[in-house]
């Protein structure tokens, strides 16, 4: 991840000023990224969690065209490959 993945949600969240924040999100473009929810509807929610989400990965809904398992596989793999490098850079940072 780089800076440039999070230029868009730093646009939106505008943190010079939180008071003038836009959402991206509506009826008209429900694939609007960047979108407020009201203090009531979140405590309405099972054990007030904040795990929200509105935009599905529509990759993920093609259940047609899902990569093979061994492509699934090879992901994870790497994926956890990656993290345990990471851990273990962590662990000799903190030698």
């Amino acid at each position: 991840m780089t800076d440039a993945d999070l230029e868009d949600f730093i646009k939106c969240y505008n943190p010079e000023n939180r008071f003038d924040r836009k959402e991206t999100y509506s009826e008209d473009n429900p694939e609007g990224r960047f979108r407020k929810f009201a203090v009531e509807d979140i405590l309405e929610r099972d054990k007030t969690s904040l795990d929200i989400f509105w935009i599905k990965d529509k990759s993920l809904a093609d259940l047609d065209n899902l990569p093979s398992p061994n492509v699934l596989a090879d992901d994870i793999i790497e994926n956890l490959q990656s993290a345990l490098e990471s851990f273990e850079n962590l662990k000799e940072q903190l030698k």
